[in-house]
């Protein structure tokens, strides 16, 4: 039924509604928008200011190694081994320039330092993805075996590798190879077991 007395439809009407619906429509999908955007920013501005953070740490760490060897390459020369001195003093160093490196970059000079060593060194950079990929493969299955054991407990029965799990007996029923009588399969030893005289 149509309304006699109301205005008659238009065609933006039809289509999805008046201006003004269609303009409050974008006005909350623009402020949807920008509150996705603000929150991008602050998730990016925190992964910032951790990874600026962890990496000072970690400069402060390698400074202290490197003073550490610089001492042990001080005693090594005291001692007269002065090669072994001139490679712990050459670890220092690197250290010590790693150090500097670590407490004074920032995390996009560093992110940008990354994608120029992937670029000039890819093949380096598919080997410490394939090495980090074996790492976290190894870790996951050791953790799941730990998970599993703490789980289900050392009662439960676990599959010996080769081997496929025995069918279910019956109570009071031994199961024994088709076509052997029971006297030669009870006397025979088991695969597993050693054969005598051996």
């Amino acid at each position: 039924m149509t309304d006699v007395n109301g205005p008659p439809a238009t065609h933006a009407e039809g289509r999805g509604g008046s201006p003004e619906v269609q303009e409050k429509a974008q006005e909350v999908a623009g402020k949807a928008r920008g509150k996705a955007e603000e929150a991008t920013g602050k998730a990016e501005d925190k992964l910032r200011e951790q990874l600026d953070q962890r990496s000072s740490q970690a400069g402060e760490r390698v400074s202290g190694t490197a003073a550490d060897l610089r001492s042990v390459g001080e005693e090594l020369r005291k001692q007269g081994k002065e090669t072994p001195a001139r490679l712990a003093d050459r670890a220092a160093e690197r250290s010590e320039q790693l150090s500097s490196y670590l407490t004074e970059s920032d995390a996009d000079g560093m992110l940008a330092d990354l994608e120029d060593f992937g670029r000039r060194q890819p093949l380096a950079v598919l080997a410490g993805g394939l090495v980090v990929g074996i790492a976290a493969a190894r870790f996951l299955k050791a953790s799941s075996r730990d998970r599993y054991q703490s789980r289900f407990g050392s009662e439960s029965p676990t599959r010996e590798l080769g081997r496929a799990p025995s069918p279910p007996q019956s109570p009071g029923r031994e199961s024994q190879p088709v076509g052997a009588s029971r006297e030669s399969w009870r006397q025979a030893p088991a695969p597993s077991d050693p054969v005598p005289g051996r």
